[in-house]
């Protein structure tokens, strides 16, 4: 007759009990949303979001704004809220334009106009989820970056663009999906 070894039981006896805890975290965490690392709160029955071009209606800037914007916009919601992109109706749908791209001086030197100049977008941004009807807001979003004003605005323009959007997307991210 053999005899269970004591070793064995309790080999047993913790893997009865990790199966147990596992189970009941995975009922406690399948709740009505989907939490990311991130930080998104995404509601269990969205799975698409819909993302319009944004056109730029601002009175200047470069043509690549727009695109620049509404790529990074789609690239965000698919990478970091794993959302399956659709042309239109999404779960979650987003609309817009650019309204404002400005240059304004920003640091007065002595015996110069101005040491750093800053450019500016502001973003008009439209929210819906389409699941629930009190969930959608209209709003407006602005940030800049600052250059040197000895910097020719052409060699840095590309780069302050992309630093300002990568802002803006991160502002429409946080309003639109993470909620605490």
């Amino acid at each position: 007759m053999k005899t269970q070894n004591p070793k064995r039981k309790t080999q047993n006896a913790n893997h009865l009990v990790c199966s147990l805890l596992f189970a009941l975290c995975s009922l406690f965490f399948d709740s009505c949303k989907v939490y990311s690392f991130t930080g998104a709160n995404i509601p269990a029955d969205v799975h698409t979001v819909s993302i319009e071009m944004f056109q730029n209606r601002a009175s200047n800037g470069p043509a690549s704004l727009s695109q620049s914007f509404t790529d990074k916009l789609k690239f965000k919601m698919q990478t970091e809220a794993n959302l399956r992109q659709v042309a239109s109706e999404g779960d979650l749908q987003f609309s817009g334009s650019i309204s404002g791209y400005t240059f304004t001086s920003d640091a007065p030197v002595a015996n110069a106009t101005s040491g750093l100049n800053k450019l500016t977008i502001t973003v008009q941004v439209r929210f819906v989820n389409a699941h629930d009807e009190k969930d959608k807001w209209d709003q407006t979003f602005s940030r800049y970056a600052q250059y040197s004003a000895s910097d020719d605005i052409s060699s840095v323009e590309d780069r302050l663009i992309g630093e300002i959007n990568t802002q803006l997307v991160d502002d429409v991210f946080q309003k639109a999906l993470v909620r605490w």
